[in-house]
């Protein structure tokens, strides 16, 4: 390991093992084409595990992971949880649990609980949000398992595009303690000028309720043949936006793999941040993500 530099923990990978009969990932089915990505077929091994992301992260001084939502099509969102928790109590590289849940689901709070019996559970991704926030009105089933998170001081992770992010600030202001990491940067589609300018006035509106973090992740994945110039604008835009202490880091492990590699990547981010104060830049490596994720 390197030594004198600040440790990152990486607050967005996914795992996998096709050999576990009791879960299904079908978005890394052989014949299964990403909507937004295409073609992913890079990256579709039998199994990625935490001893495999380890192996390209030892060197980039990162001591912890989260680990996301992944088994999409199993038929019970905690039987994930449940694999992850054996995974992680074998494991000697520290990490925590964004689970899988449809929070306006009759048995979310069931659900909810299911996660809770792994102390390694911190939070929920849930891919019925964004389409919620984009219909428009709320849902009081939703709104009850959003209660619920806030109570429990879990995270909800939030996939948003800047054009539901007012509807994402709605939220986050009714859900005041609700602690809210929106993914991705908000997944940019395109990277323009005219869509910089929607999503920065868009973020900007997010980032108006103080509940909100920003996962500085995955920003390679519309950019796949990106340089360091074409990723600085996004990321110092997060950063001034939302502030140090609110801003977290991610690689979106293995999936970032297909346009990059791991060191480049989290180099690119130590370096984006280099002209911050010390402090700062700890807060945006580890520190916020250490109390959002109880790393």
């Amino acid at each position: 390991m390197a030594g004198h530099r600040h440790p990152i923990i990486d607050t967005h990978v996914h795992f996998w093992d096709f050999k576990d009969e009791r879960l299904k990932w079908v978005w890394l089915e052989r014949d299964w084409i990403h909507p937004i990505l295409g073609n992913i077929d890079a990256m579709k091994a039998v199994a990625y595990q935490i001893d495999d992301v380890w192996a390209e992260a030892r060197f980039a001084d990162v001591e912890g992971f989260v680990h996301v939502q992944a088994a999409i099509g199993s038929a019970d969102p905690v039987d994930e949880t449940r694999w992850l928790h054996e995974m992680r109590q074998r494991s000697a590289i520290p990490f925590t649990i964004i689970a899988d849940a449809t929070l306006g689901a009759d048995n979310a709070a069931a659900v909810i609980d299911g996660h809770a019996e792994s102390p390694y559970f911190v939070g929920v991704r849930d891919f019925t949000a964004e389409p919620m926030l984009a219909a428009g009105g709320t849902n009081a089933a939703y709104e009850q398992s959003l209660r619920i998170l806030a109570e429990r001081s879990l995270v909800f992770d939030l996939d948003c595009e800047w054009p539901n992010m007012a509807a994402a600030r709605a939220l986050a202001e009714r859900h005041p303690d609700l602690l809210i990491v929106l993914e991705h940067i908000g997944f940019p589609r395109a990277r323009d000028d005219d869509y910089f300018e929607n999503w920065r006035s868009g973020m900007r509106t997010l980032a108006g309720a103080p509940n909100v973090t920003c996962k500085i992740s995955g920003v390679g994945m519309t950019d796949p043949r990106f340089t360091p110039e074409s990723l600085r604008r996004w990321v110092e835009t997060c950063v001034e936006v939302f502030g140090p202490a609110r801003c977290v880091l991610g690689s979106n492990w293995p999936v970032d793999r297909l346009y990059s590699s791991y060191d480049v990547i989290m180099d690119l981010y130590r370096g984006y941040i280099a002209g911050l104060g010390e402090t700062e830049q700890v807060a945006i490596l580890s520190g916020n993500a250490r109390r959002l994720y109880r790393l």
